[in-house]
């Protein structure tokens, strides 16, 4: 059972979220939060698996409460599933760069509101090859995720699938793309976030591009 909670300072939207999530077999609301303070906290008392942010909230917005959750020791299991207007928010790469692990457009479908979550959950970073390398690649302009060393400290077969990462790829479509099995690719992703120092793929995503390594435009 994945365990939500929803942080949005809209009661509205948090009602539909709820129902919606509720009617999955496989994951609960376990709490709601008006303010990104509230989200925190919440966080931190209900134990939540993965916990959806609004962007735009009073007290602290979601990208603080983003980076308060991922900076918690205590909190390193929760994942963070970001709320966007897509083409108004210019924070996005900010939310990545604080911690979270994907984005998710708020007119989005209901069945992909319930995919993202058990996507996000299962540890995967939110990242398709279309929209979200192009918000990457559009805000994304100085580094400030602290990382142990740059691509240079990879093996040429981890930059490369470094640079599959990047480009929104998962485990299987970079296995099929260098002939590789699930499990090694998988491997391979594993160490790379271990040599970079790297919270998720979302992150491995930004330090790619970042260093130079995929470039805007090159997709």
């Amino acid at each position: 059972m994945i365990r939500v909670l929803l942080a949005d300072d809209q009661t509205l939207v948090r009602a539909a979220f709820t129902m919606l999530i509720e009617s999955a077999r496989d994951m609960e609301v376990v709490g709601q939060a008006g303010t990104g303070r509230e989200a925190v906290r919440l966080a931190r008392s209900e134990r939540a698996d993965l916990v959806v942010m609004d962007l735009r909230m009073p007290d602290l917005d979601g990208i603080e409460a983003t980076r308060l959750i991922a900076a918690d020791e205590d909190l390193a299991g929760v994942r963070v599933l970001v709320l966007t207007t897509y083409d108004t928010d210019d924070n996005i790469v900010e939310a990545l760069r604080a911690g979270a692990s994907g984005f998710l457009v708020k007119d989005t479908r209901p069945a992909e509101l319930l995919d993202a979550i058990r996507t996000v959950a299962a540890g995967e970073a939110l990242l398709s090859p279309g929209p979200t390398a192009r918000l990457i690649e559009r805000f994304l302009r100085s580094p400030s995720i602290p990382v142990a060393g740059g691509p240079d400290c990879l093996s040429e077969r981890e930059r490369g699938v470094l640079t599959l990462v990047a480009r929104g790829l998962n485990n299987t479509e970079i296995a099929e793309s260098l002939g590789l099995s699930p499990l090694t690719a998988k491997t391979h992703v594993s160490r790379i976030m271990g040599k970079l120092g790297a919270r998720d793929r979302a992150q491995l995503v930004i330090v790619a591009y970042e260093s130079g390594l995929v470039t805007p435009g090159s997709m």
